[in-house]
């Protein structure tokens, strides 16, 4: 005879806290509400630059190097800033690196809505980004080991960064489907 784990004897509810038991942190529930904008928007901001990119060259060799051109900074990056991150106040880095980022996009609205952009803007701004995202990315991981107080809930904190992550790769593109049929690639940089 098998017999019912403790969580499916509790019932429903309990279950549910158990799933959800890092939201008890204050901190962690500000820092997932706002990664969830952040990161949908960034999957959006990807996705129309990409259709961009492709609508003004026509190229998927062009695509591919500008999707290169923000990546490869990740790279190649990583192993050396996560070490200073380390180092460093991860909240004070965190805030630098989205205002970078939120300055960004902002550069790509208005490149975009003035009629100016250019294939070599996207790229240099596809470096930028890459480059920032590869002080960012270690800092929001690192970001959830000082805000969740109770270390037992250090691995229910990383899995639901790990499905808000996956959630918002699957929101954000979604989203931009619909503003891209609707509105163009200016308003998904927009809302980003």
């Amino acid at each position: 005879m098998i017999k019912n784990s403790p969580i499916e004897a509790t019932g429903n509810s309990t279950s549910l806290k158990i799933m959800f038991r890092s939201f008890q942190h204050r901190n962690y529930r500000l820092f997932f509400s706002g990664q969830s904008i952040s990161l949908t928007g960034s999957w959006m901001q990807s996705v129309a630059l990409a259709w961009l990119v492709y609508r003004i060259t026509d190229s998927v060799a062009m695509l591919g190097l500008i999707g290169f051109a923000g990546q490869i900074p990740i790279f190649l990056l990583s192993p050396f800033t996560g070490a200073l991150i380390d180092r460093l106040s991860r909240h004070k880095f965190l805030m630098m690196t989205q205002i970078i980022l939120t300055i960004l996009a902002f550069i790509l609205v208005y490149l975009f809505y003035s009629g100016s952009i250019e294939i070599w803007q996207i790229f240099v701004l596809s470096i930028a980004s890459g480059i920032i995202h590869a002080f960012d990315i270690p800092a929001r991981q690192f970001f959830v080991i000082d805000i969740v107080e109770n270390k037992e809930d250090l691995g229910n904190a990383i899995a639901l960064n790990s499905l808000l992550f996956n959630g918002a790769m699957l929101i954000g593109p979604s989203i931009a489907g619909i503003l891209l049929a609707s509105s163009g690639e200016g308003i998904c940089f927009l809302v980003n």
